[in-house]
């Protein structure tokens, strides 16, 4: 078995292509903080309009992009309701509470799905003894949930409760370019339920760095001045949006690559010895999946992948995660599922 370094680790390993470089070689820069970058303006235009929103901002990261939205719809003191396992309340170094001085409400999800019911029984009634629900924030594609799409007749029922008490709803969309490609859910028809969404550049689109967060012109004000409050004003930051407009034009439309290769992955993984994993799980680009412990260990799992050339991590005590993208072809593909049957069947 000839070796290869096949990095199935995460979509933010993705390196911009020689296509994407000269493009950010030829970007038109401006000073951003003072609105005069003239490729973060069109970046900022293009996927407002593409989300039926007034504005729009580039941010950093999909943190920073999540956290100056808290921030924009909240006050000190109150609570967002969230999945449990929402990479707001997993990943993001307990930024609600250190920066935006909110706690946050989990619930508990059916892989990363939150039901209208669900959300309207965690809204607190005005009563001076608890927080005050300040935010809904949902997550589409969810990554702990093993990239499944949010279905978009329970955000809108969602969104229905969210109208009811009068909250915004907000998006973590870092991987909404999946759910959309894979659904044929524009980006405008998610867009009509949520107040404000977030989505990522550096993902699946491989764009080396960079984030948007869209809404209506008076959030992106507040928003703004969040990110500036962050150190987050990026100056001539066109070379980075000019990567997340190639992006959007050349890699949006193959992120169908990504998802059939994952596909095929699972399906060829799911019958060997120790593997507990339903190929029809798989919606977009994550595979998540357990081992049975008297069979495999998931540590030793992934150490022998790393050995022949897969590389991967833990998800937990016994799961695994494995992540196509931009650089992962067919090829790779095979060559993953010839080390799994080689150390699996050993």
């Amino acid at each position: 078995m000839k070796n290869r370094i096949v990095d199935l680790r995460s979509d933010t390993l993705t390196r911009p292509t020689a296509e994407m470089r000269e493009a950010m070689m030829k970007a038109e820069v401006g000073d951003d903080v003072f609105g005069e970058d003239p490729t973060i303006n069109r970046l900022q235009e293009t996927v407002a309009e593409l989300c039926g929103k007034e504005a729009a901002l580039f941010v950093t990261s999909g943190v920073q992009g999540n956290q100056v939205s808290i921030n924009a719809h909240t006050n000190p003191g109150q609570e967002i309701i969230v999945d449990k396992n929402a990479h707001i309340v997993n990943y993001e170094s307990g930024a609600p509470a250190l920066l935006a001085g909110v706690q946050v409400h989990p619930l508990d999800g059916n892989n990363g799905i939150i039901t209208a019911e669900q959300v309207e029984a965690a809204i607190r009634p005005t009563d001076d003894h608890y927080p005050q629900t300040g935010l809904i924030c949902l997550e589409n594609t969810h990554n702990r949930g093993g990239g499944n799409i949010f279905p978009l007749d329970e955000i809108q029922r969602i969104s229905a409760v969210a109208r009811k008490y009068q909250l915004p709803l907000h998006l973590d969309g870092a991987r909404l370019w999946n759910a959309s490609i894979e659904t044929g859910i524009s980006l405008k028809e998610y867009g009509q339920y949520f107040d404000s969404m977030m989505m990522c550049f550096s993902k699946g689109l491989g764009a080396p760095v960079g984030s948007i967060v869209v809404g209506s012109r008076e959030f992106i004000r507040k928003a703004h001045f969040y990110r500036k409050a962050y150190g987050g004003g990026i100056r001539q930051g066109g070379i980075l949006a000019a990567a997340a407009l190639y992006a959007l034009e050349h890699h949006w439309p193959r992120l169908k690559d990504d998802h059939r290769r994952a596909r095929i992955l699972a399906t060829e993984i799911a019958s060997l010895p120790g593997i507990l994993l339903d190929p029809e799980s798989v919606q977009t680009n994550i595979i998540i999946f357990e081992v049975e412990p008297e069979k495999v260990e998931a540590e030793d799992l992934v150490r022998q992948l790393g050995e022949r050339g897969v590389l991967c991590f833990t998800f937990g005590p016994t799961k695994i995660r494995l992540v196509t993208h931009l650089e992962i072809t067919d090829e790779d593909v095979e060559y993953t599922v010839e080390v799994f049957q080689k150390i699996l069947k050993e």
